[in-house]
Order: structure tokens, then sequence, then C-alpha cells
């Protein structure tokens, strides 16, 4: 998306300097002075918001892609939140997202109350907290939502803690567009876009019209002049029915590729006339057979609502993308569209999976597993791993790398993953004269085709041969081979050497000390 997520202070740049740094479009200016003159009018505020408001701080302990082994120093953030129904305050998923610590304290007052995440999305970009003490609430009442989404043009007041001082900041703007659009891939949403200031360290903070919250501060357009967004009530209300049993399933969402309906010459191919409108399945992003839509395919109405040449359907005086409509129609995973096919409309029933999978996932707040043999450390790529890969990605393309080639690919196989060397040799005799192998992805060990890390693991534990031969995947990339008794002895005096407590993450290690196959 083209607005970026906001932190205050150190959060700001904690978020991964190579690989779990969300996107971003440009730096965020650092705030000027917050002092104003005596005599300045002080916004109007209603009594009782304040006390909703909190401030929220976390630690956070990011992972490091590159040395799966560890995670990246502790760094301190903060950012705001409001207090909700049930004795919960609402804040955004970057703020605490790989918090090992996090804290809460409430407007003008000097103590913090210690919190756990109780529900996160980083899709939508939203979490839960629970207090370890709830008597924190006795004097501070949830903030209601509104039930209506606010006009344009309407005035809007936001609340929160931004960087330029320690008390509560209100800024005042106006309502100024209105859309359904991506937040973090794969997720799409409504978003409210404003006027008011927001800055590092608004982020959780409560947009408030009319005594009530319509949304919560999450991000601004890097290099823009006071183009704010807002989650709307209406997303956060989705979301806090989503996790009720304890579990986030995700949003609906339609993944094939679509084409507006706009050039008469299509018209012309498909041989219908102007009277049909919708837009154009260019192809299926799934690969079963009987999936109901195909190419070629006019997708004119979803769930009985129409949809014009442009993909977008009406919502009262808003005109938003048709996909909007997925996460209010969807039934038991389903939505049904009526589509033209062959000059002949009917309908059809369409999965809406929340997720889309890659062969290269997201972390989604996880840590990477891993693997280290001698001199080598194994991992399996993600999108994090990917993303501090982006200054390199003509060499990997022209290598014919399947980190370049397969970079939005569903798994080809259930359990498919892409394993690489995630980090640069450990110095050692055993990989003398071979150039460096970091990011290079492993195709074979001993002729076997690596099928995931956890079958590369088992390989290398099972192999019986007196030398390991690793082949890689792509054009002109050398081969590694290793002794085996050699390397096996070799792991733990390098472990020792680089202060690693563990030869693997959980998973893998209970693969490698398991039983050999027979």
């Amino acid at each position: 998306m083209s607005a970026r997520t906001l932190l205050s202070g150190a959060a700001l740049t904690a978020l991964l300097a190579l690989a779990c740094q969300p996107p971003a479009t440009g730096q965020v200016p650092p705030p000027a002075s917050l002092t104003a003159p005596a005599v300045a009018p002080a916004p109007a505020t209603v009594p009782g918001i304040e006390a909703s408001v909190v401030k929220v701080f976390a630690t956070a302990r990011y992972p490091d892609p590159y040395r799966p082994w560890t995670k990246q120093a502790p760094r301190e953030g903060t950012g705001s939140g409001v207090i909700i129904e049930g004795r919960r305050i609402l804040t955004n998923a970057h703020v605490v997202l790989y918090a090992s610590q996090v804290q809460v304290q409430a407007n003008q007052s000097g103590d913090k109350v210690s919190a756990i995440v109780e529900a996160i999305a980083p899709g939508i970009d939203l979490a839960v907290l629970r207090l370890e003490d709830e008597s924190f609430f006795a004097q501070r009442p949830a903030l209601p939502r509104a039930a209506r989404l606010p006009g344009v043009k309407e005035p809007v007041m936001v609340y929160g803690f931004p960087t330029g001082g320690t008390n509560l900041s209100i800024t005042k703007g106006i309502v100024s567009r209105i859309e359904f659009t991506l937040y973090n891939y794969p997720v799409s949403g409504l978003r409210i876009q404003i006027d008011a200031a927001i800055n590092p360290g608004n982020s959780g903070g409560p947009a408030v019209v009319d005594d009530r919250m319509i949304g919560l501060a999450f991000s601004r357009l890097g290099g823009g002049d006071n183009i704010g967004y807002i989650i709307p009530a209406e997303e956060i209300d989705l979301f806090l029915a989503d996790v009720a049993d304890g579990r986030y399933d995700g949003k609906p969402a339609l993944f094939d590729p679509l084409q507006t309906f706009e050039n008469p010459a299509l018209r012309t191919h498909l041989k219908v006339g102007r009277e049909v409108e919708g837009v154009i399945v260019t192809g299926t992003d799934s690969a079963e057979e009987r999936y109901p839509l195909q190419a070629w395919d006019i997708l004119t109405h979803i769930a009985g609502t129409p949809i014009d040449n442009e993909g977008m359907v009406r919502r009262g005086d808003l005109r938003v993308r048709l996909h909007y409509l997925l996460q209010s129609q969807a039934r038991d995973g389903r939505i049904a569209l009526t589509v033209v096919r062959d000059q002949t409309p009917r309908v059809v029933e369409v999965p809406v999976p929340p997720q889309r999978p890659l062969v290269m996932p997201d972390l989604i707040g996880n840590y990477p597993s891993y693997f280290i043999y001698g001199p080598v450390v194994f991992s399996a790529a993600t999108q994090a791993f990917l993303a501090g890969l982006n200054n390199v990605a003509a060499q990997l393309s022209a290598q014919a790398s399947p980190l370049a080639h397969r970079r939005a690919d569903r798994p080809a196989f259930a359990g498919e993953e892409i394993v690489v060397v995630s980090s640069p040799f450990f110095p050692h005799r055993l990989v003398k004269g071979y150039s460096p192998a970091q990011g290079r992805v492993v195709e074979s060990v001993n002729g076997r085709r690596v099928r995931n890390l956890a079958h590369l693991v088992e390989l290398l534990r099972d192999a019986r041969e007196e030398l390991i031969v690793l082949d890689f995947a792509g054009r002109k990339i050398e081969t590694v081979v290793l002794p085996r008794t050699e390397t096996a002895a070799a792991t733990e005096d390098i472990l020792n050497d680089n202060g690693i407590r563990a030869q693997g993450s959980p998973d893998v290690l209970a693969v490698w000390q398991a039983p050999r196959a027979p």
C-alpha cells in the first residue's frame, strides 16, 4: 500500500533493517516542536474520551532472516491504544508485533501496567491487549464505536501519543476519502483518509466523530502533507467478531486476476453488447480442474449486486471495489457470482479463502526455521528473506533462481518449501575455495531432490555416502561437496565458536534427532 505504517522513536527505525520492514514510500519527517503559545486555545474535548486513550510501550525482538538462529537486539517503541468493551485495549498490530514485553499507561498517569497480546492480525493491522491488572479499567470507560461510516468532509479528531511530547495529543481535521484498498498483502479493507496530522506514535489511537470512535489511526502517506489513514469501525467490528472464539481466521478474498471491460474491442471479441457490464476474468488462481471460474468469464454480479465496467460496486453513496462485498456476503467460505460465459449468464459458487498459499510465505509474527550443518546454514525462504535481496533481484533473475521466478507461486505440492543457504559460510577449511553461497536455492542432496527444510534434514540424517553433494538450482551455480563424517564432527565446534546455542530450530531438530531411516 502507499501509506507508511507508523511507530514512534526507536520503533520506527527498528522495523528490520533488511527484511522484516513493512513497505514504506518515504521517510516521516521529524516532528517540529509541539510547544504552543500560552494563549493558544485548547481544542474542544469531550470528558471521558481522554480517559479511554492509552499509551502503549513495546519491547520487540524481530527475526533476522539472514542469521535465523538468533533475533535482532531488543527495540523499544511506543504507540497508542483505546479501551474497548470487555476490558480490553485495541491497538495496531505493528505496535506490538514480535513484542516480548508490552505495557500500557493511562493518560496523566505515572504507572505502567503489564499487558499481553490476546489477538493479532498483521494483515489488517489490528491487535487486542489484555491487562494483568484489570483494576486499571475501574475509572476508565470503553470508548463506543460509531455504527456508521462518517461522511466525506465530516470533522474528525484524532487522539494519541505521537513523538514530540509525553502528554495526550489531539489533532483535528476532516474526512477526505473512503475507499476499499490493500492493507498488507493479501488483506484488503475499507480505509478512511483524513487530513488531521498523524505522526509516529499515533498508531493505535482513536479517531472520533460525535463522541464515538470511527476508527483507529494506523498510517500516513510518506512525503504527503496531512494525509493520514484510519482503519474504520466496520473493519474493527469484523476483526473482533473473528477473534471472539480465540482464533483469527482472516477475511475472505478472491485472488483471481480481473480486467476492466472498458475497451469496445473486448465486446466484439466476446460477442456481447453494451448491456453487459462487469469485469473479465483473465485467468484463475486455482489449478483445480473443477474450479467454477474460467478465463474470459465476464463477472457481472457479486452476491446479486451489479458490477460496473471498472470492477466497482455501490455501497450507499460510496463506490468501492467489488471485493468489498466479500466480507459481508460470503457464506461458509464461498460467494455467489454471476458470470456471462459464451454469451450465457450463469451463477457459480466460488471459494473465497482468507489466505493465498505461497511457496515462500510471510512470517506473520513467526520466526524462521533453520538448520546448521557444519559451516552451512539452511533455512526455508520467506517473503522477509526475499525483501532483503531486492538489490540483487536482477542477478537472481539472470541466474534463473527460484527466488526470482517463483516469488508469487503457490506450492507445487503439499508441504513444498524453497530451501536456501540463508547465511554466509561460517569460516572453516571445509568450505575452502567455494564461492559465497548465501541466497542459493538447494535443489538436491546426493542427487535426491529436496522438498522442504525438514526433508533436507532427513536426507542429511540418513545419508550413508562418504560425501554430501549439494546441488543448487539455477544457471552456472557451482556444486558444494562436504565430507560427511568430518562435517558432522565439526558442527559442534562451529556452534561453540559462534556462540550459537542450538543446531536448529525445534521443529527441524525433532527430525534430526529421530531414528535414521533403515
